[in-house]
């Protein structure tokens, strides 16, 4: 299972940090990934991360903005959000793949003035 945490309401400029815990497989050996669905619009890589952090991805409108990471102790991955922009809106969702066939719980980033 994977659930998603730490949505919630920003204004542009701000920052969230995402929290997606989970359990059920072996977390600490397979690539995790950050995927979002902007309301009304299919879904989109974001993020990803490889086993023991050694490799890390980012979608070109979200690269030097958002960091991803990982704690394989705690089976958690997760998604610091800076420089938040009104595009960025949308549910987020941690998956085992890229297109995010996997993908849990989300969490709902809305960022609005």
């Amino acid at each position: 299972q994977l659930q998603a945490s730490g949505g919630g309401l920003v204004q542009p400029g701000g920052s969230l940090r995402l929290s997606c815990r989970a359990s059920g497989f072996s977390f600490s050996i397979g690539w995790m990934y950050w995927v979002r669905r902007p309301l009304g619009k299919e879904v989109e890589w974001a993020s990803s991360i490889s086993p023991g952090s050694i490799l890390t991805y980012y979608k070109n409108s979200v690269r030097g903005r958002f960091t991803i990471s990982r704690d394989d102790a705690n089976n958690t991955v997760y998604l610091q959000m800076n420089s938040l922009k009104p595009e960025d809106t949308a549910l987020y969702y941690c998956a085992k793949d890229s297109e995010g066939l996997t993908r849990g719980q989300g969490t709902l980033v809305t960022v609005s003035s």
